[in-house]
């Protein structure tokens, strides 16, 4: 991508914008400890060839945002696959009358739930999540607006006791990331335009990704790693 690009935060697609943020963790290569989780879906494609470029395994790690009665798409927080619960205190205290004691937040909670099991099953095969315990964990996504659902990741990652949590964005607004930052051991982002409206902006291709890609995905990173471990002969 040319410098020009970097700074408009324009990435033709998830498959550049992995090979960007790749060429960015390049001292991340080969690490015995390394593994990338990718938020799904979006976050998927980019991880592949951040896997490919690093030979380091790639995995997902599930996270479910939490949406605002009147406005789904309005993050209030996020469930991670490990339980915990994040919420943006800001946007529910601009809410004025939400509780986390209503009927409507409890059952979104359970909906969130249920759908990341569903996808657990799915992408990988219900199998939990590997040990983290001492790991350096690179979490990636194809950008953050809000950033509930990243934070809710960093958030359930720190209690799982990781060596290092390295957040690996190719976009995003000045203040999420700077609020990110301060949660992680290292931050790498490509662009952070201004001003910011949505993550799909800075992309030219944004094409949604489905279920099925997502496996795509994780089954050819894992055939790469196995034909990169293989014995030369």
């Amino acid at each position: 991508m040319s410098a020009a690009g970097l700074r408009n935060g324009i990435f033709r697609d998830r498959t550049e914008a992995g090979l960007e943020l790749a060429a960015r963790l390049n001292a991340y290569r080969n690490d015995p400890t390394g593994l990338i989780l990718a938020l799904p879906r979006g976050g998927v494609p980019v991880g592949y060839e951040i896997s490919l470029a690093l030979n380091l395994p790639l995995d997902v790690f599930i996270t479910r945002k939490l949406g605002a009665p009147d406005n789904p798409e309005y993050a209030i927080g996020a469930v991670a696959e490990t339980g915990s619960i994040h919420l943006n205190q800001q946007a529910c205290s601009m809410m004025g009358g939400f509780s986390t004691a209503s009927r409507y937040f409890d059952e979104m909670v359970h909906a969130q739930r249920e759908e990341i099991k569903r996808r657990q099953q799915l992408y990988r095969n219900g199998r939990p999540l590997p040990d983290l315990k001492d790991r350096t964990v690179l979490l990636v996504d194809d950008g953050v607006a809000t950033g509930c659902t990243f934070l809710a990741s960093v958030e359930a990652l720190r209690n799982l006791q990781v060596r290092q949590l390295i957040a690996a964005l190719p976009v995003g607004p000045g203040e999420t990331l700077s609020e990110i930052g301060r949660h992680v051991d290292k931050l790498i982002v490509l662009a952070t335009p201004e001003p910011f409206y949505a993550v799909g902006n800075h992309y030219v291709d944004f094409t949604q990704v489905g279920d099925d890609e997502v496996v795509q995905y994780l089954q050819q990173a894992a055939a790469a790693r196995k034909r990169a471990q293989a014995p030369q002969t």
